[in-house]
């Protein structure tokens, strides 16, 4: 079945230039100019991947998002934005977008984010389901269910984001070893373009803050100076 992604922006020239390419791609593009509107589609059931933009008529970006992630199922949301700052960015990233593209933008850039995440999504539905007990990971409080999906620091579950996640599980997953931010943009959102390790960054940044007793002295995800990052041995 054709997956469909729908695209609200409310700039007709990226709207047709992101309608184009997902068509390209293989996918059928849904276009919105509107956050009500969009939203409303969103409702109807579907779809497979939202391009959502920011900056929107009659509902912003960050609330359509704050509303996908309120319902049912995990649909990945790909947010776009015209403006370069950490703040927006990491309000994007807190309401649920998976990931974000800051325009402007290429075409293969574009392209390699939309491929990435329907990877991840492939990868969760492989993921093997039941009782998850014996895959768990734990380090000192820390409990992680893959299956499920979800976090524990000292019983207490811990909401994190599905990239967060994965960064965490990706981490936990290989204890003691080092990754650099390239490392990471390829392992775990399955990209990697030059200028864009700052994502990293965000992401730890978050991470820590929800897991780490004293993010500014982290207890699992350990920062390596000048090299990058690792999930204590």
């Amino acid at each position: 079945m054709t997956r469909q992604v729908l695209i609200i922006e409310d700039n007709p020239g990226i709207g047709e230039l992101v309608r184009m390419h997902v068509a390209d791609l293989g996918m059928h593009p849904i276009l919105c100019d509107r956050g009500d509107t969009g939203l409303e589609r969103f409702r109807e059931g579907g779809i497979d991947l939202v391009v959502l933009d920011l900056m929107l008529p009659g509902m912003d970006g960050l609330s359509v998002c704050r509303e996908i992630r309120s319902g049912q199922g995990y649909v990945p949301v790909l947010m776009l934005t015209a403006k370069s700052t950490e703040l927006d960015r990491v309000l994007g990233l807190e309401m649920g977008a998976d990931d974000y593209l800051t325009k402007p933008f290429s075409v293969a850039e574009l392209a390699a984010r939309v491929k990435a995440l329907f990877r991840r999504v492939d990868a969760m539905a492989a993921a093997p389901a039941g009782d998850s007990g014996n895959n768990e990971l734990t380090a000192d409080g820390l409990r992680i269910d893959p299956t499920r999906r979800r976090v524990f620091v000292r019983d207490q579950e811990v909401e994190l984001t599905a990239r967060e996640f994965d960064l965490l599980w990706h981490f936990a997953s290989h204890p003691g070893r080092v990754f650099s931010r390239a490392q990471l943009l390829d392992k775990v959102w399955g990209y990697n373009h030059e200028g864009y390790e700052h994502t990293v960054n965000t992401h730890i940044n978050r991470l820590r803050g929800k897991i780490e007793t004293d993010p500014a002295r982290p207890e699992f995800v350990e920062t390596v100076w000048g090299v990058g990052y690792r999930f204590r041995d």
